[in-house]
């Protein structure tokens, strides 16, 4: 089971502050340091303001070593998908071929209203189209060039530069879809990721991904399936319901929907999800500044499922 580090920037956050838990990842061993792409707070103030995924990435990938890099989820909405190409391909290159793209519809209006970026009704299909054109690009052989007719983008004899670092840069795919998410990740996906879902629901979602690879003419294997959840992790109970009242969360609703509890309760509860089928677990981190709940999920809850 590899474990992951996922963060919430738009909540509060500095590259400072998200540089340290980046450096505390991978000290203490995990997998990855992973970031959401928003622009607009959910509940709080949000100060002292957004940062901007790739360019954090690429600020990391020059201060790390180890570990991978990447988003849960990038918005097709936010930016092109040749310019999107080239800077996950050039953050690519300044890790040294650590970085992995996390990518989606975009959901938040309001995050669009408050900085202006248009947020399209057809989502989905723009989607769609980034992926067939980021693939593309990266995929074009040395010396030839792209080009791509869709509905929404038009590209003519792009020279598909620059090149990852990595001969296949991972692409992450996710959501509760029933029929065109499964699809979508059969086709593109290295990784199909389950978002805050019930043991039962990655299930399900997992089996419609296997299926849609099975009829893709894809072996269901050659994708990674995961899970993001919420942690909030105690050596007691006293001291899960301090961290639980530090993000202003309940410690029953955390235990029900996240990894919350004791480090045993939070194998446990990490052994019912790798039964139903998940390979990853990314612990979502709201409280950024307690460096000590990353050192407790390492030395008492990675060390167990290593």
């Amino acid at each position: 089971m590899d474990l992951r580090i996922f963060t919430e920037p738009q909540q509060g956050a500095t590259y400072d502050t998200l540089l340290t838990v980046a450096k505390a990842t991978e000290d203490l061993g995990f997998d990855a340091f992973f970031r959401s792409d928003h622009y607009l707070h959910m509940g709080g103030d949000g100060l002292p303001g957004p940062t901007d995924a790739w360019i954090t990435l690429a600020g990391l990938a020059r201060e790390t070593k180890r570990i991978r890099l990447g988003t849960l989820m990038t918005a097709a909405t936010f930016r092109l998908p040749g310019v999107l190409a080239i800077e996950v391909a050039q953050v690519d290159q300044m890790s040294g071929g650590r970085v992995e793209l996390g990518i989606g519809a975009g959901w938040f209006d309001e995050e669009h209203k408050a900085y202006g970026i248009p947020f399209p009704k057809d989502k989905f299909s723009r989607l769609e189209e980034q992926l067939a054109i980021i693939t593309g690009l990266w995929e074009t052989k040395p010396g030839d060039t792209f080009s791509y007719e869709g509905r929404h983008y038009q590209l003519e004899n792009s020279p598909a530069r620059p090149k990852p670092a990595q001969s296949r840069l991972p692409v992450l795919i996710g959501g509760f879809g029933a029929s065109r998410t499964p699809k979508l990740a059969a086709r593109y996906a290295d990784e199909f990721n389950v978002p805050f879902g019930s043991i039962e629901d990655s299930e399900r979602q997992f089996g419609r991904v296997r299926a849609a690879a099975t009829e893709a003419g894809r072996d269901p294997e050659a994708l990674v399936y995961s899970n993001a959840l919420v942690a909030c992790v105690g050596a007691n109970d006293a001291e899960v319901a301090r961290r639980a009242a530090a993000i202003g969360r309940e410690v029953d609703e955390l235990k029900q929907n996240g990894l919350a509890g004791t480090p045993a309760e939070v194998v446990d509860k990490i052994g019912q999800y790798a039964a139903a089928g998940s390979q990853r677990i990314y612990f979502q981190i709201l409280d950024l500044d307690d460096l000590d709940h990353l050192e407790l999920i390492s030395s008492q809850v990675g060390s167990q499922l290593s």
